[in-house]
């Protein structure tokens, strides 16, 4: 079957799992370090991926980190929404906690999504139309949280309910540590944008994760201002005390 007719789902895969491919060959190449490595990674992930959706599904709208926004996909009810790679700072540094996200969104919902995890292992793709079973809950929830700048809301929450912080970089990589039974809670405060989160909310809402703004709303996608605020993704299970514990906090916690 050639790419040309695969559904979404399957294309969304597959072009995560093409990217991580090139994006592994980029940094065993030797050519880049550091940061000219994290450049290099993106920019070509980056052509790979658009070109590729310009080409497969030329009437939808497409939105990336690495693109300048076009203000056509506003009117559009399919919009793709894509990070090349996500946690540039991990893959510059040879680390495995970064990820390649490609999701579809309709109508400002995230439907379609896959991210791929090349630095645990060039074949991982974690997707939206294939379900892996949650794992069993632990006593203690764990609550994943940046490397550099954790989110007070996630150190008062975590605090509060007795559960225990892990450090981890990409926003798809903590988002995937959820589905996959790595952890329970990802909150975060910090500020993102819509290519951070889009894909792995497809994903984690598809394997029956909760899925919001730290304050319950919704998560809207392809909006005139892609910057997210704030996210929600834990199992469905820790819901409902981890919103409301949040509710609870004073403004500057």
């Amino acid at each position: 079957m050639s790419a040309a007719d695969l559904d979404d789902a399957a294309l969304a895969a597959s072009l995560a799992a093409e990217a991580g491919r090139l994006l592994m060959a980029v940094r065993a190449s030797g050519m880049f370090e550091g940061k000219a490595l994290g450049k290099a990674g993106d920019a070509t992930a980056n052509q790979f991926l658009c070109h590729a959706l310009r080409h497969l599904r030329p009437d939808d709208g497409l939105l990336s980190e690495e693109e300048k926004d076009n203000p056509a996909r506003l009117a559009k009810s399919r919009v793709w929404i894509v990070d090349p790679v996500d946690g540039t700072r991990e893959y510059g540094e040879a680390r495995a906690d970064w990820a390649v996200h490609v999701a579809l969104a309709v109508d400002g919902v995230a439907v379609t999504g896959a991210v791929a995890l090349p630095g645990l292992d060039v074949g991982v793709v974690l997707r939206s139309d294939q379900l892996q079973p949650l794992v069993p809950l632990p006593d203690r929830p764990r609550f994943l949280v940046s490397r550099t700048r954790p989110a007070r809301e996630a150190e008062a929450v975590a605090a509060t309910l007795g559960g225990e912080l892990v450090p981890m970089g990409s926003a798809g990589a903590k988002a995937m540590a959820v589905v996959r039974g790595e952890a329970e809670v990802y909150l975060h405060s910090g500020g993102q944008y819509e290519w951070d989160s889009c894909a792995p909310v497809a994903v984690a809402a598809a394997h029956g994760l909760h899925c919001s703004r730290i304050d319950g709303s919704p998560l809207v996608y392809n909006q005139a201002d892609t910057y997210m605020p704030d996210l929600l993704i834990c199992r469905a299970e820790w819901a409902e005390r981890v919103l409301a514990e949040v509710a609870r906090l004073p403004a500057n916690a």
